[in-house]
């Protein structure tokens, strides 16, 4: 009798060492991606280092889904580069093309944008009584792409049951896998 309770107890301190392992090995994954991800804003020098093509503005350069990979850097803009820029008062980031630039008297640079696919400039998306945009605005230049990687990201902003559960899925799988 003695023995089968001492067994009893011993899985049961195995399995709560093994649960303990698992929970730690989680707060590392999850810690490991924060610091990429904090590292990868340092090396780039942009708030949002990578981004995913939300629309079919900028189409036949990049397409809805195509992850796009940001540097910022310190040069000045040129006529036909891509951005990425972020308006007062929205959360989600705009990818356009530089289409002119406006030199300041003081030597800065603001700049006007319009998506490849779209009729008119972007006068309409920026702020009221905005017409430039200036380097606060932007998040940084596009400067390579994997093509429609990120439609993954859209499917779960499109479904956000389908966002959670996955998540969900992907705990319990790390939580319970044994190695």
């Amino acid at each position: 009798m003695n023995v089968v309770t001492d067994t009893i107890q011993s899985l049961r301190s195995m399995r709560t060492r093994q649960l303990a392992h698992q929970v730690i090995n989680l707060g590392l994954i999850v810690t490991s991606a924060l610091m990429i991800w904090k590292s990868l804003m340092v090396v780039t020098n942009s708030e949002s280092p990578v981004v995913v093509v939300l629309s079919g503005s900028m189409e036949p350069a990049f397409q809805r889904g195509d992850i796009l990979f940001l540097w910022l850097g310190h040069g000045s803009f040129r006529v036909g580069e891509i951005v990425v820029f972020k308006i007062e008062g929205r959360d989600i980031p705009i990818v356009h093309r530089v289409i002119k630039l406006h030199e300041k008297r003081d030597g800065r640079v603001d700049v006007l944008t319009k998506g490849d696919n779209n009729d008119v400039d972007d006068r309409g998306l920026y702020a009221p009584d905005q017409r430039w945009l200036n380097r606060k605005h932007i998040i940084g230049r596009a400067m390579g792409y994997l093509p429609y990687v990120g439609m993954v990201t859209i499917i779960m902003n499109d479904y956000p049951y389908l966002k959670y559960a996955l998540i969900g899925l992907l705990g319990i799988f790390v939580l319970t896998s044994r190695e």
